[in-house]
């Protein structure tokens, strides 16, 4: 059971404040790049001025330079690669960033790239090599995280989404991945390709619609590695899936600080996440508490944890 929330005047001001910002930021009506996101701030405002010690933040991946320079105290990325980036200083970041995860959210999720059989194309390469004038089905925020991803995936090709316009392709833009813009042009035939994630939102309308997995080559697999992305199987019958595929991992929802942040700071926060584990909304392959601090299929960790949650988890551990 969950330790008993408390019950005084500060605490019911802040939960009202929290009530209000979750509606705000949780409308699902409102597109990327909207007012989405959320920031919580824990600190001191007794005075004329408000002092913040931990602030929590969502939103885009580069949100890792404000945590870097101080902005922000911690946010929260969606993948884990993402991070991994950040502090290998490669893809979006053009050096290496002292940030250390204070508690995975796990989430397992795969990106696959499919095309319809009817296209004739066999790989990425082809598309290039061709062409081809895809109608493609992406997410429409271009700050969005696929997007981003599939930009770092072409270029390994030298080529882009504007490219394939340029060649008379089209981009059918989403918002959730089973965007019913994306669906009623699936069922309608519409769609030559797919590039997402979401897999167990989408990819049984896309096989039943007939489109399949098209393959990554071992040389591109291994650049993508040296950018954060992990090579992975997703198994036959997993979310519909017709085949073994190797694909990129998309798994993992971290949220991460800077190594020098507060180790005691850093420790309250790995505990609440654990005292509050009860409230919190997980996904179907939740496992435990222990996905927040260790490795998994669904919390990829190839950043460290902070040493306040690192000691924290020994402690429970050890307890």
């Amino acid at each position: 059971m969950p330790e008993p929330l408390p019950r005084g005047a500060n605490f019911r001001r802040s939960k009202f404040l929290w009530e209000i910002g979750l509606d705000v930021a949780g409308d699902p009506t409102t597109p990327y790049g909207g007012n989405r996101d959320m920031c919580i701030a824990i600190g001191n405002g007794s005075g004329e001025a408000w002092r913040p010690a931990m602030r929590m933040g969502t939103g885009s991946p580069i949100l890792a330079l404000d945590v870097a320079r101080g902005g922000l105290e911690m946010a929260m990325v969606n993948p884990s690669g993402f991070l991994t980036q950040a502090v290998r200083g490669v893809g979006l970041f053009r050096e290496p960033m002292p940030l250390r995860i204070i508690a995975m959210y796990p989430s397992y999720d795969r990106f696959v790239f499919m095309f319809h059989p009817k296209t004739g194309l066999k790989s990425l390469k082809d598309v290039k090599d061709r062409k081809y004038p895809l109608h493609v089905s992406v997410k429409e925020d271009v700050t969005h995280s696929t997007r981003v991803f599939i930009d770092q995936a072409l270029a390994f090709y030298g080529f882009s989404l504007a490219d394939i316009e340029s060649w008379g392709g089209k981009l059918n833009l989403t918002g959730a991945p089973a965007d019913p813009r994306r669906v009623s042009a699936l069922n309608a035939g519409e769609l030559d390709a797919i590039f997402d994630e979401g897999l167990p939102v989408w990819l049984d309308m896309a096989v039943k619609a007939g489109l399949r997995f098209v393959d990554l080559e071992p040389d591109h697999f291994d650049w993508l590695a040296n950018l954060g992305w992990r090579r992975v199987l997703l198994r036959k019958g997993e979310w519909s899936a017709p085949e073994d595929h190797w694909c990129i991992d998309y798994s993992g929802w971290p949220l991460y600080a800077r190594a020098d942040f507060p180790e005691e700071l850093a420790y309250k926060a790995a505990r609440a996440a654990v005292a509050r584990a009860a409230e919190v909304v997980w996904e179907p392959e939740y496992r435990g508490v222990e996905e927040l601090f260790t490795e998994g299929p669904s919390s990829p960790m190839d950043v460290p944890l902070h040493e306040g949650s690192a000691r924290f988890w020994r402690e429970y551990k050890g307890g």
